[in-house]
């Protein structure tokens, strides 16, 4: 049996190889220009009663509820899609499958959307629009039902009616506001980690045998959130139960940590082809291969598939930002991606056999932090998902993404003189 490298032995030879190879960054571098309230009593649906269903041409939505609930109704496009707001619904219980029975709508998906609020989207297969909306109370039970008809539109119509509303008291989804007990960075103090669990909320992600992905990459980001302060580290999660952040929410919170790095944790799933073990990317403005470029465009949907109306981006200001971060800030992202390769390597823990890959992933595009996004593996493979429900195979891969990280920081301080301030 091969004699595995000590601890400290091993983060030195990363972090002096990371020196190393980081020269000719540099080189190129040195030329370039440097809401809503939280509710104790959630309403919860009565599935059996509940349904999504075509009736005389028209989209008919009936949701039976334990309690009555405040909620609006929108529809955005590209794709076509309804939108339903709550403050707030238990979804538990209720499987989109029997819920939904219509020609009209492909698809429907619910969740928790932030703290207070809950939200479903109906996709559409054809522009359909908001006709009437009732909500009755029974007197005897304190029980609600809420019926919204949908009646056929032009499509030029859908896109003049589609839109976010501005509606009073609900605010803007998007930037994710700090916890309060955040203390201003101290210029020696801990390095700052955001640790961020892929998905969550309305977006699930990959889902395979029982397994969710949001769930599974929640318990091991609180995981690695201990071994990371175990060493000293101070880190925070973008979300700390299951609800969802936008992609720029979270791009937003890790700015305004000041965060000395982000990780993006996940655990995708692949329709077809075989693909096994961890993979660690970076930002690129082309990928580095045609999965890297199906997995960023999966993990970019996200926002979509919660209901987020995109009309307002501004590909110009993206365009910039992954400009910015390629003058300091990517190098370094790219020196930490290979930390952790190298750190996984050592410890023996089952990368892919391209277990560095590149695309234009929108959550690695804060342009002041060094990012990187961790396939931790694939739902697909039954090797990695028995892997990843384990809870000794996460306590290593926990440690080793540690021990790169600690490698990283070594040669990143012995670089930083070489920056440009």
């Amino acid at each position: 049996m091969r004699k595995r490298p000590d601890g400290a032995g091993a983060l030195r030879r990363i972090a002096l190889w990371l020196v190393v190879t980081a020269g000719v960054m540099l080189a190129g571098v040195s030329g370039s220009t440097a809401m809503a309230q939280d509710f104790t009593a959630r309403a919860t649906v009565l599935p059996g009663d509940s349904g999504i269903r075509d009736r005389r041409g028209r989209l008919e939505l009936s949701l039976h509820l334990s309690q009555g609930v405040p909620y609006r109704i929108f529809t955005l496009e590209d794709p076509r899609r309804i939108v339903l707001d709550f403050r707030e619904v238990d979804w538990r219980g209720v499987d989109p499958a029997v819920l939904l029975n219509s020609d009209l709508a492909t698809a429907v998906r619910m969740g928790q959307f932030r703290p207070g609020w809950s939200r479903m989207v109906i996709d559409l297969a054809e522009p359909l629009a908001l006709e009437e909306a009732d909500l009755r109370l029974a007197e005897d039970s304190g029980r609600a039902r809420l019926t919204a008809r949908f009646g056929p539109v032009a499509a030029e119509d859908f896109t003049r009616l589609s839109g976010y509303p501005e509606t009073p008291g609900w605010g803007r989804e998007g930037l994710v506001a700090l916890p309060s007990q955040v203390p201003p960075k101290a210029p020696d103090g801990p390095m700052r980690i955001l640790l961020d669990p892929g998905h969550g909320g309305i977006d699930p992600g990959a889902e395979r045998a029982g397994v969710v992905e949001a769930d599974l990459m929640l318990t091991f980001a609180r995981e690695l959130q201990e071994a990371l302060v175990r060493s000293g580290a101070e880190v925070y999660l973008t979300r700390e139960d299951d609800s969802f952040v936008s992609l720029e929410g979270r791009v937003a919170m890790a700015h305004a940590l000041e965060a000395d790095l982000f990780l993006s944790l996940h655990a995708d799933a692949l329709a077809s082809g075989r693909a096994l073990g961890t993979t660690v990317h970076t930002l690129a403005r082309s990928a580095s291969d045609e999965a890297s470029r199906l997995l960023a465009e999966r993990h970019d949907r996200a926002d979509l598939l919660a209901g987020i109306d995109l009309s307002d981006s501004d590909d110009q200001v993206a365009g910039v930002l992954m400009d910015l971060a390629r003058t300091q800030t990517q190098p370094r992202s790219e020196q930490l991606a290979d930390a952790i390769v190298l750190a996984l390597r050592s410890e023996g823990m089952p990368l892919n056999t391209r277990p560095r890959r590149a695309a234009g992933y929108s959550v690695l595009k804060a342009p002041d932090v060094p990012s990187v996004l961790v396939e931790t593996g694939f739902l697909s493979s039954p090797r990695d998902r028995e892997n990843l429900v384990d809870p000794v195979f996460r306590a290593r891969l926990a440690n080793a993404i540690r021990d790169g990280i600690q490698a990283w920081k070594i040669a990143d301080d012995t670089l930083a003189p070489l920056r440009l301030k």
